[in-house]
Formats: structure tokens, sequence, C-alpha cells
């Protein structure tokens, strides 16, 4: 759960002791978690958040944009003694981003936070942030997937950039007990040492993962299965405004398929496009829309030819 100060277009970096201007800046609601409780919000599902901030305006601020955007936050804690995760999010002229982060009061985060009761009402348990939550990190994790595999949900793991460099030390207690496992390309190579998309997914699928659904940006995704089964999907091609939390709304849309029960393509190309739509708009939840909406933007970009049974069928679900 973070606060997020973004501003662009930045021009040029500022030399110390300078100043430079931007066209924009504004506070959001960001952090894995958050993005993509929003996200799944905005897409139709119910959602509750587990997390925790400050006692601090910041605090304040996220609990009401999540109320606002009808999450639950009975799960959300106060931390008495850590001031709420905040990053300082700057925008390049082509919408790339720049982050400078404090990790707060999700450093206190840890499994005793999670409500068993809350889990336990829910269809799918999703991770957001895995790497920058060091009370929750490595074997704590691994212990509520687990748990919450056992108790009949779904499990799904989406991760942050570990500066630390420990990432498969971290990672590699928890993947067994991972569902459907969506990192970046470049968090894949950094956990693996790996280059190539295919080699990346196939090592962290024998690491444990159920699936991986490799998220490669403006290059669109790579899915592959315990089975060997490999799904590329093209991104969308649209007009990007800010990238902030792409990645986290791609994770929205293919819990969302999972969540309906849809087959892995149709979920992959839903996944894709709500990846798109949230880079079309400000903030980490961006141009992300409804269910039906996204539908029809769907629709809308597809090849003629394309219009299989499978596609006639993909719109009509809604």
């Amino acid at each position: 759960m973070v606060a997020d100060l973004i501003g662009g277009p930045l021009l040029v970096m500022p030399e110390r002791g300078r100043l430079a201007l931007v066209d924009e800046m504004a506070l959001f609601p960001g952090g894995c978690a958050v993005n993509t409780g929003i996200a799944l919000s905005r897409l139709g599902l119910p959602v509750e958040l587990i997390g925790r901030v400050g006692f601090d305006a910041l605090g304040d601020f996220l609990v009401s944009a999540l109320k606002g955007s009808d999450v639950g936050v009975d799960g959300v804690q106060r931390d008495a003694v850590r001031g709420t995760s905040a990053t300082m999010v700057m925008i390049d002229p082509d919408g790339e981003r720049r982050f400078v982060h404090h990790i707060g009061a999700n450093a206190g985060l840890s499994a005793e936070d999670v409500d068993q009761d809350t889990i336990g009402t829910g269809a799918i348990l999703h991770v957001g942030g895995c790497l920058i939550l060091p009370g929750l990190d490595g074997a704590p994790l691994a212990g509520l997937l687990r748990d919450a595999q056992a108790a009949g949900l779904i499990t799904t793991l989406d991760t942050a950039w570990d500066t630390t460099g420990r990432w498969m030390e971290l990672l590699a207690p928890c993947l067994p007990y991972v569902d459907y496992f969506v990192p970046s390309l470049a968090e894949g190579r950094a956990m693996t040492g790996l280059d190539e998309p295919e080699c990346v997914t196939r090592a962290l699928l024998e690491a444990g993962a159920g699936t991986v659904a490799l998220k490669m940006g403006a290059e669109g995704s790579v899915v592959m299965t315990q089975d060997g089964r490999i799904i590329r999907t093209p991104a969308y091609e649209v007009e990007v405004v800010d990238t902030t939390g792409a990645g986290d709304a791609f994770a929205a849309g293919f819990i969302a398929g999972v969540y309906h029960g849809w087959s892995l393509e149709k979920t992959v190309r839903l996944a894709n496009a709500v990846g798109a739509l949230c880079v079309t708009g400000s903030g980490a939840a961006g141009g992300v829309t409804t269910l039906e909406e996204t539908i029809r933007f769907v629709k809308s970009r597809e090849k003629s030819g394309q219009d299989s049974q499978d596609l006639q069928d993909f719109f009509q679900k809604v």
C-alpha cells in the first residue's frame, strides 16, 4: 500500500541543488496490492485488501481512496511506529518511469496481520509487492500461500524489484504454492539469470510455479504451463500517457479471467487489454475500466479475419 506522488513529463533530471519543472503533479493511490485491487474492483470483482499504513494523512488518503473504489479495507492495519509507504514517480516524455521509494509501514506487514477468516471467504489470494515486504517475504509468505491452497483458494503472486538481490532466496520457498505467477520479464531475468522469455518461464516453472505469465510491456506477454503449453500474445497498441501500474493492471485482468473460469487464451487477452488501457490514463489504475468496456476494446482491436467462434464466445461472455 503506497501513496504515489506522480509528476511529469520530466524532460531532464535536475542537477544537485537545481530545479526541474513538470506539467502535472498529483497524488494517487498506489502499491502493487492497491493498484491490482482497484483494477479488480473496476472489473466488477469483490475485493478485500490486506495491508498496513501509518497513522498519518497519507494513510487516511489511501483508505479513503480504496473505500471510494469499492475495495474492502477491513484487513488494513494501522502502524503506530512507521509512516505510510510513499513513492515519488517521475514520468519521462515516453511514459517510462523513475521511482524513489520509502517502504514505511509495509515493512511491518507480517503473516499475523492476515486474518484467516477474511482469507477463508475468498476464492483467490493474490499477493502483490512480494520482495519488498520484509516482514512477510520468504518462509512466512510460503506458509501463507500453502495454507491458502490447503483451504481451497487459488493463489497468484506478483513481485516488485528486489534491490537486495535475494530474488530466488526469498521466492524459492513460495513458488511451489503459487498457481499463477505474473512477474515482469526484467524481474524474471533477474530471478533466473536467463535472457529469453521462454527460458525464463521454463526455469520458474521448474522452481515450482503452476503457470507463469511473463509481462513484457510493449512486447505483450508469454504464458507457459507445467505441461509445456506456451501462449504468446502481442500487446495492444495505445497512446501511452503513464505506464505506472501497467503490470498490476495486467495482473488484475489475469486474475479476473481466472475468477470467471475463462480459458487461458481468453484470460491472457483480457490481461493484455487491462494493462493497455491502464497506460492511457494517469495514476496507477489509469484508464482501467469495466469488464464490458474492456471487452469492447478487445473487439475493436482484433484484426478482421480473427473473429472466430472463440472470439465470438469471448465477446458474448458478458
